[in-house]
Parts: structure tokens; C-alpha cells; sequence
């Protein structure tokens, strides 16, 4: 395709040339999974509540396309648009955020949802992204800028959202972002008195959710001790496991599925396992992995502390959900509604992950620089020279 060869200067073709295409790759993939599992979870889950069969796989797909279409089109912005972006999101979700807590939809016993037209949107996984990037930015311009208070502005912001999510409450999305968090300042190399600060802050805020939310005591009480409660769907996650076997029941051919209430979303990795095998399974792991590791090893390449803090605490988050949603299914963590990334059915989501997948892609894009032996490629992200 000329339009797309390297002598070509056109828009599209430069930043064809510059993306991280291997990575864009494994995004895909990992799409596909989600679109043939949702597939295959969803109809029970929506039969089971009275609606079409394929109800939510429909949905997903119409949430998809535009996800799909966001994350590209974000890549293609420069650094100085990214920021912008990310700091209106985080406003945006806040005040969304503020408004869930007296107007809110109110779903298993939490306020986290706006209802927008025929959707539900949790303002809570668009702040997620929003805030690690407008933190890293406030970050890096005090470690280029001695004396600039950027960690003290990056740390009342993260009290804001902290404490709106735990008073929807929602303390499994609280714990990312103090993670990812922790995450960027010790990227930073900043004192460790503060990571130490911020971990005896999660530490006191689990131990106050344990002895305070009633359904936090329950999750931790029932993993440490099956016996002291229901533990139907994790019993039921366990044996989709073990029905799967190596290669798996085949897609569509579980039987597990029928009775687990969230396993379109929640316990989809519980669908991979009886319909897939550990085969398919261990694929899909790897292909999360290698999203990490592709993803830190490009950003290792750049000498932009911005890119470095953003990126990191944005790939942080992608892996830290997957964790949990895997964990979760395997017994390995307790229970916790956390969605598998680009895979679960739940339109905020996916809108979510796409936006903050666009800006990997857009961060971490090369850029031509003269006199560079070989490649003349570095990691330099577009619109880094304005900063």
C-alpha cells in the first residue's frame, strides 16, 4: 500500500510508522477473545433475567465499535492533547462522581452508576485513566522543575477521588488507584516516606472497610473460611475450571455458565476456562503478559519522565484488573466485580480501557530524529518538543 509506504509524509502513513503496531496487535487479539466470550456467556445471563438471548452480546459489540474507533483516533494525538484530554476526563468524572452520590443509580447495595439514555456509565473507570496521567504530568513537572509543589498537587487529587470512590462505596477501584498510584512515585524515584505514607493509608483503609462494610467483611470472612458463608460462585468458578480440562468443553458447549449470575462479566475468565482449556486459557494469559512487558520495554526507551510515570501507571492498572478478575476466579484473591479488560461485557469498561489504551498507543509512538546510528528511531513522543 503506497499511502502507507515510508517516503510517504501523509498524515495517516506517519503515524502508521511511528505506533507501536506490535502492540496494537495484541490489543486485537485480546478483543477477539472478548467479542467470542461474551458470545458465549452472555445468553444464559440474559435469558435468565427475560430478555433476547443475545441481548448483551449485541450491546457489546455496539459499545465496541466506538471503543475501538476511540482508541485509535487517540493515538493519534500529541503529548501536549493527551494531557489536555486526561484532565478534562478527570474533571468530567468527578463532578460525575459528586452527582452518583446523591442521584445515583443504585446497584448491589453501591452508587456508582449514571444513567445516560439506554446505558449506564461508571464515571469511576473513566477517573481511573484520567487521573494517573494528569498525576504523572503534575509528577514530572517537579522533577524538572525543582521547587514545583507537583506531588503535593497529584496527592490532593488523589484524596478527592479516594474518597469519593469509598463513599459510593467502591473499594476494590479505590485499591487500584492507590496502587497505581504507589506505582508512579516509586517510578519517579520520589522519597520512600511517601509510598510508605500511602501504604499505611490502604492498610487503615481496608482494615476500616473490613470492620465498617458489611459486604467487604463478608468476601475476605468467606475466603479465609469457606464455610462462614455463600460461596456458590466461586464453588461454581472452580468447577468450570475443572471441566475444561486442557482443551476445553468447547465455545458455546459450557454448562457452568448456566448458573453463575455474572458470567459475562465477573466469572467470564470461569467461561474461558470451561469452554477454552487451560490451553486457551494460558494463551490468553500470556497475551496479557506480553501486552505488559511489550508496553514497559517500549517505554523504557524514553528519556520523557511524563511518558515514562503515564504509561507505567496505565499499564500498572490494565495488569492490576486482570490480576484481580483472574484471582478472583481462581479463589487465589476474594471476590471483587472487577472486569477482565477488553474482554468482559460492561460498556464503561471498554470505553475506559480503549481511551487509556489510545494513549499508550499515542505516548509511546517513535518519531524520526537525525543522526541516530541505525534506526534513526527514538521514543520520543510526538509533540514532546512543545513541552
Amino acid at each position: 500500500m503506497s499511502f502507507l509506504s515510508r517516503t510517504n509524509k501523509s498524515f495517516l502513513a506517519r503515524w502508521w510508522w511511528t505506533v507501536d503496531r506490535g502492540l496494537l496487535s495484541l490489543i486485537s487479539a485480546v478483543i477477539i477473545f472478548g467479542i467470542v466470550l461474551v458470545m458465549a456467556a452472555s445468553p444464559p445471563v440474559a435469558m435468565r433475567i427475560g430478555l433476547d438471548e443475545y441481548h448483551f452480546f449485541v450491546r457489546h459489540l455496539i459499545v465496541l465499535v466506538p471503543s475501538v474507533f476511540i482508541m485509535l483516533a487517540i493515538s493519534f494525538l500529541d503529548i501536549r492533547n493527551i494531557w489536555r484530554l486526561a484532565a478534562m476526563m478527570l474533571v468530567g468524572s468527578i463532578l460525575c462522581l459528586i452527582y452518583v452520590l446523591g442521584f445515583g443509580m443504585e446497584i448491589k447495595g453501591a452508587q456508582r452508576w449514571v444513567h445516560l439514555f439506554s446505558f449506564s456509565l461508571q464515571p469511576s473507570e473513566f477517573a481511573k485513566p484520567a487521573f494517573i496521567v494528569v498525576a504523572a504530568w503534575f509528577i514530572a513537572k517537579q522533577k524538572n522543575k525543582p521547587g514545583y509543589p507537583g506531588t503535593k498537587i497529584a496527592a490532593v487529587i488523589y484524596g478527592v477521588l479516594a474518597s469519593l470512590l469509598v463513599l459510593q462505596p467502591d473499594i476494590g477501584m479505590t485499591f487500584v488507584v492507590t496502587s497505581c498510584f504507589i506505582a508512579m512515585i516509586f517510578m519517579a524515584g520520589l522519597p520512600f516516606r511517601i509510598i510508605f505514607l500511602l501504604l499505611i493509608f490502604a492498610v487503615s483503609a481496608a482494615t476500616a472497610a473490613y470492620f465498617t462494610l458489611s459486604h467487604v467483611q463478608s468476601r475476605v470472612d468467606r475466603f479465609l473460611n469457606p464455610e462462614s458463608g455463600d460461596t456458590f460462585q466461586i464453588e461454581k468458578s472452580l468447577e468450570a475450571f475443572k471441566n475444561g480440562g486442557v482443551f476445553g468443553a468447547g465455545p458455546g458447549q459450557g454448562t457452568v455458565k448456566l448458573k453463575i449470575p455474572d458470567a459475562h462479566s465477573d466469572f467470564i475468565f470461569s467461561v474461558a476456562g470451561e469452554e477454552l482449556g487451560l490451553f486457551f486459557v494460558i494463551i490468553l494469559v500470556a497475551l496479557y503478559g506480553t501486552i505488559l512487558l511489550k508496553g514497559f520495554n517500549r517505554v523504557m526507551d524514553s528519556e520523557n519522565m511524563f511518558v515514562i510515570l503515564a504509561v507505567g501507571g496505565l499499564l500498572t492498572m490494565f495488569g492490576l484488573q486482570a490480576f484481580i478478575h483472574m484471582g478472583s476466579a481462581l479463589s487465589l484473591l476474594p471476590t471483587k466485580g472487577m472486569t477482565l479488560p477488553f474482554i468482559s461485557y460492561g460498556g464503561s469498561s471498554l470505553l475506559s480501557m480503549s481511551v487509556a489504551f489510545g494513549m499508550v498507543l499515542a505516548l509511546t509512538r517513535r518519531h524520526t530524529r537525525n543522526g541516530i546510528a541505525q534506526t534513526g528511531m527514538s521514543i520520543k513522543p510526538v509533540g514532546a518538543e512543545k513541552i
